[in-house]
């Protein structure tokens, strides 16, 4: 999977992610998100995501494009592929 590395991560960086649908589970979407400052910590990174922050955790899979995430999704999801 190629996630970005968070240790590589800029202000203003667009990034995309596989958000869960938090009222349908079984719906996930790629969502778009921008790499922000976190508003207690304004040298800790942020990503504000349909007009929420969210702390970036240590297992979310951020990618530096929408193709990259599908991939990514498609590789998770696809039961047959082995």
């Amino acid at each position: 999977m190629d996630s970005l590395d968070p240790k590589n991560l800029k202000f203003g960086d667009e990034v995309f992610v596989i958000y869960r649908n938090p009222h349908v589970p079984s719906v996930s979407n790629i969502k778009a998100g921008e790499i922000v400052p976190h508003p207690k910590d304004p040298n800790q990174f942020a990503l504000f995501l349909n007009e929420t922050l969210h702390v970036i955790e240590d297992d979310d899979a951020l990618f530096a494009t929408q193709d990259a995430a599908e991939k990514a999704y498609f590789e998770a999801m696809d039961p047959y592929d082995s």
